[in-house]
């Protein structure tokens, strides 16, 4: 079990959130989807009250995936759910460097 909360904040780090939209499928209720959505330009309560919505154990474990999402950052990079077996978890993304023999 995990906690997607403190899962959250420590993939984050100290990474500036431009914005957010997670999904949690509770996998035993077919159809039961929660949604936490973080809009760019929010304030400080709305950041507070959707880490608050985050606030929630899942199955991380193999299975069927129940966390899906992108998290948007500031600098344009982004981390989404990566998944193998229903086994999950967040993997950051960054544009890769362009080669010099293409520069």
């Amino acid at each position: 079990m995990a906690n997607a909360k403190e899962e959250f904040i420590d993939h984050i780090k100290d990474r500036q959130v431009k914005c957010a939209s997670i999904s949690h499928d509770y996998g035993w209720k077919i159809g039961n989807k929660s949604k936490h959505i973080l809009k760019c330009n929010y304030t400080q309560e709305e950041y507070d009250h959707f880490i608050k919505t985050l606030d929630f154990d899942y199955d991380d474990g193999y299975g069927g995936q129940e966390m899906f999402g992108t998290i948007w950052y500031n600098d344009g990079t982004w981390s989404d759910r990566g998944e193998y077996d229903g086994s999950e978890w967040w993997q950051y993304q960054s544009c890769p460097s362009i080669p010099k023999k293409l520069l």
